[in-house]
C-alpha cells in the first residue's frame, strides 16, 4: 500500500519560498527512520519533509513510549515524567486561571492524551472539553476520569465565542491542518478568551548542545519547530496577538535526558542534569529562549 507524504515547497507557516534542508534527524521512539528537516528563512520556522499525511502517520506514534497515549509507568524517564506532573498540573490550572482572569468557565483541551489536565480542571470546577485524535488515549481517560474525549474532527463544528481557554499542551506541532485548527480557535474562542499554545523552542540551549539528537525534534511526529517569531507570525495570520511567553523550566530536563539517550545509545543523568541547568540559566539571562515556552494569545481587538 502507498503512503502519501508531505513535502513543502513552501514555508508551512509564511508561504515563504526561502526554504533550505538544515540537518537530518532519526526517529528514536518507533520506526529508526530519518527525515529531514528544512528552515524557513523568512519567518524562521523549522519544519520535517516527508511525513506521513494525516491518515498514514497513525503507526508512527504506537509505541508504549509514548507517554501521553499510553499513561506507561515503563523506564526511568516515565517515572519521572509522571513525577513531575503533578507539579507541571496544578500549575496549568493556576496559569489557566491567571490568562483568562477566571477562577472558573469553558475549557477546551486540544490533544488531551489521557485526560489528566482536563480532570485537574474539572476538578477545580471547569466545564471541560476535550479532543484526541488517539483511540487508545481516549480510552485511558474514560477508564482513568470518566471522561468522554472527542475526535478532533469535532473541532471545526463548535459553537461560536464558546470557551474562555483553548490549551494546546505540546501539540501544535503535531497538527497537520494548522492553518484550519487556527481558524477554528478564532471561531470558538470567547471574545475576551485565551488561546495556551505551548511548543518546544529550537532556539533554547540543550537544542543546540544536542543538534540533530535533540529529543524534542521527535521527527515525524513533530511536523513544525517553531520559534517565538514563526508563532508571532502565525497568530497574526489569524487574528491573534501574543501577549506572553512564559518558558516551562522543567521540559529542559525531561528533553535533556531523552536526549542524553538519543546521542549517546544510554542514559546519563548528571549529564542531563547539567545540560537542563545550564539551557535554565541561559534562558533566564536571555528571554524566549526556553526549552519548551507558552505563548498566551489573545483575539486582536
Amino acid at each position: 500500500m502507498s503512503v502519501s507524504v508531505v513535502e513543502y515547497t513552501s514555508c508551512p507557516v509564511c508561504g515563504g519560498s526561502r526554504i533550505a534542508h538544515v540537518m537530518s534527524c532519526k526517529d528514536y521512539t518507533v520506526s529508526g527512520e530519518q527525515f529531514s528537516i528544512a528552515a524557513c528563512a523568512d519567518c524562521t520556522v523549522r519544519f520535517t519533509q516527508s511525513v506521513p499525511d494525516a491518515a498514514h502517520i497513525g503507526p508512527y506514534y504506537q509505541s508504549d513510549n509514548y507517554i501521553s497515549h499510553s499513561d506507561t509507568n515503563k523506564g526511568l524517564v516515565s517515572k519521572l515524567y509522571k513525577l513531575a506532573r503533578t507539579y507541571t498540573l496544578a500549575k496549568k490550572r493556576k496559569d489557566v486561571q491567571r490568562a483568562t482572569q477566571r477562577r472558573t468557565g469553558q475549557l477546551l483541551d486540544v490533544g488531551c492524551g489521557t485526560g489528566a489536565f482536563l480532570h485537574a480542571m474539572q476538578q477545580a470546577g471547569w466545564q471541560v472539553t476535550g479532543l484526541e485524535p488517539d483511540a487508545t488515549a481516549r480510552a485511558n481517560a474514560q477508564r482513568l476520569y470518566q471522561l468522554q474525549p472527542q475526535d478532533p474532527a469535532a473541532l471545526y463544528h463548535m459553537p461560536a465565542q464558546q470557551f474562555d481557554a483553548i490549551t494546546m499542551w505540546h501539540v501544535l506541532e503535531h497538527i497537520h491542518d494548522l492553518h484550519g485548527y487556527l481558524k477554528a480557535f478564532q471561531h470558538c474562542l470567547k471574545a475576551d478568551g485565551t488561546l495556551m499554545i505551548a511548543v518546544p523552542n529550537y532556539l533554547s540551549k540543550d537544542a543546540q548542545q544536542y543538534g540533530r539528537h535533540w529529543a524534542a525534534y521527535d521527527v515525524p511526529r513533530h511536523l513544525y519547530h517553531f520559534t517565538p517569531a514563526s508563532i508571532e507570525v502565525l497568530a497574526r495570520q489569524h487574528g491573534f496577538v501574543v501577549k506572553k511567553i512564559q518558558p516551562m523550566w522543567l521540559d529542559a530536563f525531561y528533553i535533556a535526558m531523552l536526549s542524553e539517550q538519543y546521542q549517546h545509545g544510554k542514559g546519563n543523568l548528571p549529564a542531563a542534569f547539567l545540560a537542563g541547568l545550564r539551557s535554565v540559566w541561559h534562558a533566564y539571562r536571555h528571554p524566549g529562549t526556553c526549552s519548551s515556552q507558552v505563548y498566551w494569545l489573545q483575539k486582536q481587538a
